[in-house]
């Protein structure tokens, strides 16, 4: 660990990359996303909540704004053709949101652009927007800049008329659902090999259930967030239920830490699901 970094590297296990100077002196180590992939990057509390239902910008509150956790989430962006969100995500991030790596973590700007060059990748990574209601309010900052909207057949239609030119509305399923794995099809055909999702955790809990997720990385807030009984605040995996002997497993494969964060890396084992 150097004295510029904002992690230090306490294990890992994963094939690590070249990443430019800053960068790694800023995660302690080098880098590697395979391609293809579906990798997913969550915050949550100790006991496991991720969204916190009546505030914006639930994962910051989470992470108590931390900063190595912000540069993390912009680091992971850098490396992805796409980030694939839900329409939720979208209302609840605000209209000055981006999905984009200097957004997050603005002081590592000229490194994400560097290494997306070395990638051979554009400026930014597309953004990739999942809905089911079509609830987008088509003068939204992050709607002009020419997203891929996935919704369902019933729902596109309208969206072809009322989100801007440049919004890309593809139909990857049925008349009132998305299906997560022809969505994927449709990004990848389109030449997005690396993915990653911030699409939370019903999201999170479908892609499991199908087995499409690759690695997780997971930061742990050393806080305790609660929950009422009955109450809006989510965990990481919501709407999705496996049963005993057959829980998705991972390995460990990366161990960092900022203070009492933990960020932890994972490699999903689908045959464990089988």
């Amino acid at each position: 660990m150097t004295a510029a970094s904002l992690l230090e590297r306490l294990n890992d296990l994963s094939p690590v990359g070249s990443l430019p100077r800053a960068l790694e002196e800023l995660y302690d180590g080098g880098l590697a996303i395979p391609s293809p992939c579906l990798y997913v990057n969550f915050v949550t509390s100790v006991d496991g909540v991720v969204a916190v239902e009546e505030r914006r910008n639930s994962g910051s509150v989470i992470s108590g704004h931390n900063r190595a956790d912000r540069f993390l989430m912009g680091l992971l962006r850098a490396f992805a053709d796409a980030v694939l969100v839900g329409a939720g995500t979208v209302r609840a991030e605000g209209r000055g949101a981006r999905w984009t790596p200097d957004f997050v973590y603005p002081d590592a700007a000229a490194g994400f652009m560097e290494l997306r060059a070395r990638l051979n990748l554009p400026a930014q990574p597309r953004l990739a927007i999942l809905t089911a209601g079509g609830e987008l309010d088509a003068t939204q900052p992050a709607l002009q800049e020419g997203p891929i909207v996935l919704a369902p057949s019933g729902t596109a239609a309208t969206l072809r008329r009322e989100l801007p030119s440049g919004c890309e509305v593809v139909a990857p399923g049925g008349e009132e659902r998305v299906d997560l794995r022809l969505a994927l099809d449709a990004l990848r055909q389109r030449g997005y090999r690396r993915i990653l999702c911030e699409g939370g955790p019903n999201t999170f809990g479908e892609l499991l259930r199908q087995r499409l997720v690759d690695e997780l990385f997971l930061t742990v807030s050393p806080v305790l967030a609660g929950r009422d009984q009955g109450g809006d605040r989510l965990g990481l995996v919501q709407g999705a239920h496996f049963p005993a002997g057959r829980f998705p497993s991972m390995e460990l494969r990366g161990v960092r830490r900022s203070g009492s964060h933990l960020f932890l890396r994972y490699r999903l084992d689908h045959a464990s699901a089988r």
